[in-house]
């Protein structure tokens, strides 16, 4: 009878731990470092130095970028921490996105209405694209198509041909938009911390379908399980969007000052990051519920794709 108990308890812990192998990078501008997390421990598995204030970050396999706006650096990891590469940019690199498949990484520069395209093995830069005023987010789609850019000042969003590097569109958003992300169907969802609300663009059209009003000052969009997550920093909540209709189907309380946000390799859980608590909240994406509550360094932004599937 015991030991059908203790089999019992552990099933339920390994159904409740949330993607067993994920590992979060969380860039903590206060604190001039990253923390890495394992989700399923709750434990951070190593605090790495990372000088100038760092925000935005993307990773992949095999390489952890890390953006530091106050000393203009964009660094390269491998998993473990070890310094790969190292760039300083002329201007005021803040978003970051990985092309993957064609070995670029893409940089905004809040100072100078472009983006930076990086060699993301060495860091040199390869091309420049001009863009709106003051671009924040980066994201590239699923499918690799397409690049855009959340141009705050402009009140719009810029895209590219990710392949060519072409000019396709600008297209006038929402007031302030800030973070963006592509979903799963292709559509890309921009969040406008000035008007409250989320944008949907078609890419390849480049006009907005849709606008939903969610909390206050939206920061971050993830995706999972055919919903939209949407942190709101002024809120302290997360807004939870049906993918399908667009309707607001929850808020979910979260720590202060919510800003980065992802979703795990399995889609099962959404992470989000609370910059004045020094904390990360895991959300179970069907149920809506918080599942755990795990601390960082100190100001956590996870600017980016932060989360990465199997063990380090």
């Amino acid at each position: 009878m015991a030991s059908l108990v203790l089999k019992a308890l552990a099933l339920l812990t390994a159904l409740a731990a949330p993607a067993a192998g994920d590992v979060a990078y969380v860039t903590c501008q206060n604190g001039g470092a990253l923390s890495v997390i394992g989700l399923a421990t709750g434990a951070e598995v190593s605090r790495w130095p990372v000088p100038g204030k760092p925000a935005g970050v993307a990773v992949s396999a095999g390489a952890v970028f890390a953006v530091s706006p106050d000393s203009k650096t964009v660094r390269r990891f491998d998993p473990h921490g070890a310094l790969q590469a190292e760039v300083v940019l002329d201007g005021g690199p803040i978003g970051v996105a990985h092309d993957a498949g064609r070995g670029r990484l893409f940089i905004s520069d809040w100072y100078n209405a472009r983006i930076w395209v990086l060699d993301d093995a060495d860091l040199s830069i390869e091309a420049e694209l001009t863009n709106g005023a003051a671009p924040a987010g980066l994201a590239v789609s699923p499918d690799g198509r397409f690049v855009a850019s959340a141009d705050r000042d402009a009140d719009q969003v810029s895209i590219f041909d990710a392949a060519r590097l072409a000019l396709l569109h600008r297209v006038t958003v929402g007031s302030r938009p800030f973070g963006l992300r592509f979903a799963p169907d292709g559509r890309l969802f921009v969040g406008n911390v000035g008007s409250n609300d989320v944008s949907v663009v078609d890419p390849a059209k480049g006009r907005v379908t849709a606008t939903v009003p969610v909390g206050e000052h939206p920061y971050g969009i993830a995706f999972a399980a055919d919903r939209a997550f949407v942190s709101n920093q002024y809120e302290n909540t997360v807004s939870v969007l049906a993918l399908e209709t667009l309707a607001e189907v929850a808020r979910v309380e979260v720590g202060e000052y919510p800003e980065g946000i992802d979703d795990t390799a399995d889609g099962s859980a959404i992470v989000v990051v609370n910059w004045f608590d020094n904390t990360l909240t895991i959300i179970d994406a069907q149920t809506l519920s918080v599942l755990h509550t795990m601390d960082t360094g100190e100001g956590p932004r996870a600017f980016g794709e932060f989360l990465l599937g199997g063990s380090i």
